[in-house]
């Protein structure tokens, strides 16, 4: 009787793509040729909080241009403590998509009316999906007292685009 079976890693192998590669490479593809040519395992406990910020919010960066060489895409979580709101924002020309994780974050918006414009709010749970559409001002909020919301984001461009706004006053690109 035959059994199938992983192979065993050497000694001092790594979990990554390939064993001669390093599990956590030097971030970004101008450090790291060959970070474009690996698949790359970025740990929970190895976020980036070193990105563009929002007050009342916390972002931490997975993936990114600068940490594994992405092009196109950008990919990390948001906190969002009890009780707490975002600053009024938009993410550029980025296309932002959201899957809530726990909490009970809200989204906020403005959008047209018969009356002019009015606020909007989207109140999510965990599983739920959210899309931002480029330049769209919004703000996140945690009603809960005790909660903290956490989402995982995905973003169409390689940074994470932040461009924290006075209000919620749509402002589009000339």
């Amino acid at each position: 009787m035959t059994t199938d079976s992983a192979p065993t890693p050497a000694a001092g192998a790594c979990d990554g793509f390939h064993p001669d590669l390093p599990d956590h490479p030097q971030h970004g593809h101008a450090a790291d040729p060959s970070a474009r040519s690996r698949v790359h395992h970025i740990r929970a406990d190895d976020l980036d909080g070193d990105t563009a910020q929002t007050g009342g919010m916390r972002r931490f960066a997975a993936i990114s241009g600068g940490r594994v060489g992405s092009e196109r895409m950008w990919m990390g979580q948001t906190h969002v403590a009890p009780a707490t709101s975002s600053a009024d924002h938009h993410h550029g020309e980025s296309e932002t998509a959201i899957y809530i994780v726990s909490g009970h974050p809200e989204f906020v918006f403005l959008a047209e009316a018969d009356s002019g414009t009015e606020e909007v709010r989207l109140r999510t749970g965990p599983g739920d999906y959210i899309f931002v559409p480029p330049f769209v001002p919004h703000r996140e909020e945690n009603p809960d007292p005790d909660v903290e919301a956490v989402v995982v984001i995905a973003r169409s461009t390689q940074e994470a685009v932040v461009v924290n706004l006075p209000s919620l006053t749509v402002h589009r690109p000339v």
